[in-house]
């Protein structure tokens, strides 16, 4: 990898103030759970964690006022005192088509395939790989034009990604070392906090020349977890590797145990796909004739555990869907992906509530045709409505299996914390919590959506009128939305877009 001119200046860990931010902040601290906080003054430290937050119900109007009465409670509470001239206010509490919502975490995206986004509708999962997915990452490994070919989609795909509001993704990169390098330093520059998936795959038949070998791709592993540690900054951990064997049909036997062994020793995440197609399923079958089924190939490799993330998981056995909960494995639902290539539809609801699965959300770019997780949750809800209509009601089974726009805004933002292991750190708003999120306008410049005054909030509703219409905004702006009302980003407490 060339020498860089510069050192990379992480963007988020530049230096901050103590911030007070005042305003309605929602979030999903539980599945299913909807809270939201009018009025509510936030305190953000020098390190980007949430420090102090105070429900003020606009009790106390005056600014001046509000600012004394969050620093004296505050500091009742903490050894380390503030004061008054050493914090910023930032006031958006005038405005309730204004609200702060989580940052989106993205737990299936692949960077290298960004360009395809749009390209190859009705093409099966298998073909599409061979035409459009490999030709495409395999140019990330050409000796003459790699780093300026990576620079140019890589640099795209994470801009594009932080303005829809997704400071958090794990991300699949290709087999080469040298650009996935480049990668991490991108997600370091840019300001988004990110995994690092350099795939891992030693046996492609359809396209001999894009695969590795196994020494190749253990050292090129070993390489990259070095370099990460290298990288980043010293108390953060804004980037991580992690263990990414693209899916058993592409690995042997022994990459997928050796991989499963290098998550253990180093404790590293592992993603993966599982069971998207049916063709796939065979496919894994004929490979892998003496295990029992698709998920049991990865778990007698060692590589199910509550650090696993699984993409697709469409077409789950019974039996894998206990195997999966039972080693506390998160599935990355990616709906647009898995309609866009016709590969079936997820039974999140049976999941998420039967087998009492973690699931989170992914864009699964390119297969997926867009990049926002906004559109995610749109589109998890509708294909969970049509599931319900397509439902045999001659069976005993006549639960309901739409997904509540709660529920989805979950998967979005704490789900997707607990997939890549941050739920301490990361999906909501509590103390202790780094501040990453995103301040959503409903009536920013060319907002595609239209706001009358009898959907907003005031004061002369009570509290379950107020809910009921902040809870319609939220659906205005699932169902309406775009990366046109996230106006500001912040990630690890950082501003790091801002479209004001």
């Amino acid at each position: 990898m060339p020498e860089s001119t510069e050192p990379i200046t992480p963007k988020a860990i530049d230096p901050i103030k103590y911030t007070i931010f005042y305003g309605t902040f929602i979030h999903t601290p539980t599945l299913s759970n909807l809270e939201i906080n009018l009025f509510t003054l936030v305190g953000i430290d020098q390190n980007g964690t949430i420090d102090f937050i105070y429900k003020n119900n606009n009790q106390i109007t005056n600014e001046d006022e509000l600012k004394k009465t969050f620093i004296r409670k505050r500091n009742e509470s903490n050894n380390n005192k503030i004061e008054l001239q050493d914090i910023t206010f930032i006031n958006y509490s005038k405005d309730l088509s204004k609200f702060f919502f989580p940052g989106f975490i993205d737990t299936h995206i692949h960077a290298s395939q960004y360009p395809n986004i749009g390209v190859g509708l009705g093409v099966p999962l298998l073909d599409w790989l061979k035409e459009y997915t490999y030709p495409v990452e395999n140019e990330f490994s050409s000796p003459v034009t790699k780093f300026e070919f990576a620079k140019l989609i890589y640099s795209k795909v994470i801009a594009r990604t932080l303005s829809n509001g997704t400071t958090c993704a794990s991300y699949f990169t290709t087999i080469d070392l040298d650009t996935t390098k480049l990668f991490a330093d991108l997600l370091l520059t840019y300001g988004q906090r990110g995994f690092v998936g350099k795939v891992c795959m030693d046996h492609n038949d359809v396209y001999e020349e894009y695969e590795e070998s196994e020494s190749d791709c253990i050292q090129s592993m070993n390489e990259l977890i070095n370099y990460c540690n290298e990288i980043n900054p010293k108390s953060e951990n804004l980037i991580k590797p992690i263990i990414t064997p693209r899916f058993a049909p592409v690995c042997s036997s022994s990459l997928l145990n050796t991989l499963g062994s290098m998550s253990k020793k180093y404790n590293l995440p592992i993603q993966t796909h599982i069971s998207e197609n049916l063709e796939e399923i065979k496919l894994v079958k004929k490979l892998f004739p003496e295990s029992e089924g698709y998920a049991e190939v990865y778990n007698e490799a060692g590589l199910l555990n509550n650090r696993t993330i699984l993409a697709h998981a469409i077409h789950l056995t019974k039996k894998e869907s206990n195997l999966i909960s039972e080693k506390q494995c998160s599935i990355s639902h990616c709906p647009t992906s898995n309609t866009f290539i016709s590969s079936g539809e997820a039974p999140i609801y049976k999941y998420l509530n039967k087998y009492n699965i973690n699931v989170s959300l992914g864009t699964d770019v390119s297969g997926g045709f867009d990049s926002s997780i906004l559109q995610m949750i749109k589109f998890s809800i509708l294909v969970s409505h049509h599931l319900s209509m397509k439902k045999n009601k001659s069976t005993d089974e006549e639960e309901d299996v739409r997904l509540s726009l709660s529920t989805a805004l979950y998967m979005a933002t704490m789900g997707g914390a607990k997939a890549v292991g941050l739920q301490d750190k990361i999906g909501s708003f509590d103390i202790g919590k780094k501040f990453d999120a995103q301040l959503i306008d409903l009536s920013s410049k060319n907002s595609n959506i239209d706001i009358f005054n009898w959907h907003i909030p005031n004061f002369k509703d009570n509290e379950e009128e107020n809910f009921k219409k902040i809870k319609d905004l939220l659906g205005k702006w699932v169902f309406s939305g775009d990366d046109r009302n996230t106006t500001k980003v912040w990630c690890n407490g950082r501003l790091v877009i801002d479209k004001s």
